[in-house]
């Protein structure tokens, strides 16, 4: 199979063939290359060395995003729904000298414009999507994006007469790759979703043949039963899916895949293929090992990245000899295949995708609390707080409520879980967060 290491010979490859289409417009990659030198013509003649781009699923950001990179500008991945001052933040940190967006949107964020990067750049920026004082920017280029394209055309195929209709966000890398450029790889036309409003009706709309989402947004379609009929493929990733929604996909006849992958590795390092979704292939560019204590340690120069932008010390402390240390538990059965086994990073990541960075956010429930024993848990995807103190629930409630108040409602705890002897804590005073979710697990089983 051709390996494509730029966007543009993947978008040279597939001729008038249709290649995005959003609502009733389409482009053909013909006419979405031409609009990328076009576009990238103009970025020359320009002034701006590092754009940061509001993605908003549009025709026009795909342009846009294509077009920086043809012209060597360092492009940085913006997630639209973000908040102003949190936006302000990541565009001073990232060098950013221009904004792609609303007009509006850019304006007001105009004010904390930098002077750019020194030189040619062929640098694509994604933010790790814990909360921000835990987010960095990784490094990908289009090189190691094509790259992880193309692990994902060998392991999960896809047809030119194929649609595919993603429901992620491309300022996400699992978004941009399994969502836009790997069906680009591979010829097949891409559907952009309409926006959040359309979630319920996108299916029905565009009658794709190919599906990529989180495992939340699924459970909301199956739900809905708002599959289309014509749907042979689903690809689910970026975080815990329970067992129930893959059985439901499932039981419609659809196959389902599961992935898993990093940021830091340009997307996937492994996808199932077979009837488990829980039993994933490696993919071809990837070697695997695993630690002492299960970590996955993941091996891959294609696909790797630079490193995290500004923060060589953390690049350090996970990339090793070229090893990647995920930070994630898992183990390959007799037939080689990866399963996961849980988290080893002080991280929850819910269904949704997005990650809590639990030393900030229990920092905050210590201060709002006037408490120190207790740990956040993550329990039927949901967190929960589990709590050795002598404060009745509604107390613990009334506590941390303005604290709620100002989290994404995915954040928020759930439920309240009494413990009934101190929280487990290692030799140097860290939280031993297995022992601590084999309890609460045990606890929550108890209390239902």
């Amino acid at each position: 199979m051709e390996r494509f290491r730029s966007f543009e010979t993947i978008l040279k490859a597939h001729g008038r063939a249709p290649a995005l289409r959003r609502g009733e417009e389409v482009l053909t990659y013909h006419e979405l290359l031409s609009a990328v030198h076009e576009r990238a013509a103009r970025l020359q003649a320009s002034s701006i060395t590092c754009m940061g781009i509001l993605n908003d699923s549009s025709l026009e950001s795909v342009i846009e995003i294509f077009a920086c990179v043809q012209a060597k500008i360092q492009v940085v991945m913006l997630e639209e729904n973000m908040r102003d001052e949190v936006l302000k933040q990541l565009i001073h940190y990232a060098d950013i000298d221009g904004l792609y967006g609303p007009s509006v949107r850019c304006h007001a964020l105009s004010s904390v414009l930098s002077e750019g990067v020194k030189g040619p750049s062929d640098r694509i920026l994604f933010f790790t999507s814990g909360t921000t004082s835990a987010s960095k920017a990784v490094v990908l280029t289009q090189e190691s994006l094509c790259a992880s394209a193309f692990n994902g055309s060998l392991e999960l195929p896809l047809k030119q007469n194929d649609t595919l209709l993603s429901f992620l966000p491309l300022s996400h890398v699992y978004g941009f790759v399994c969502g836009l450029l790997w069906p680009l790889y591979d010829g097949a036309c891409v559907c952009l979703m309409q926006g959040r409003r359309h979630i319920a009706d996108d299916c029905g709309y565009y009658h794709p043949s190919a599906l990529t989402a989180v495992p939340s947004i699924m459970a909301f379609l199956l739900k809905h039963d708002l599959l289309n009929p014509e749907l042979k493929t689903v690809l689910i990733g970026s975080g815990s899916c329970p067992d129930e929604v893959l059985a439901a996909v499932k039981e419609k006849g659809i196959h389902v895949s599961y992935g898993y992958g990093l940021t830091e590795v340009s997307s996937g390092a492994a996808i199932s293929t077979g009837g488990n979704p829980r039993a994933m292939t490696v993919c071809h560019d990837f070697k695997i090992c695993f630690d002492s204590d299960h970590e996955i340690l993941l091996y891959s120069p294609p696909c790797m990245m630079q490193g995290y932008y500004k923060h060589p010390e953390d690049t350090e402390e996970v990339l090793q000899d070229g090893w990647l240390h995920t930070g994630d538990l898992g183990f390959l059965d007799e037939e080689g295949k990866l399963h996961l086994i849980g988290r080893k990073k002080d991280i929850l990541v819910l269904e949704d995708g997005t990650k809590i960075f639990l030393p900030e956010y229990e920092a905050e429930l210590e201060e709002a609390l006037g408490e120190k024993d207790f740990a956040l848990v993550l329990i039927d995807e949901h967190p929960m707080l589990y709590i050795h103190t002598t404060l009745q629930e509604d107390e613990i409630k009334q506590k941390i409520s303005a604290l709620m108040r100002t989290k994404p409602i995915s954040h928020r705890i759930s439920a309240i879980l009494s413990a009934e002897q101190e929280i487990p804590l290692g030799a140097s005073g860290k939280k031993i967060r297995w022992q601590i979710q084999k309890e609460a697990e045990q606890c929550w089983k108890e209390k239902k």
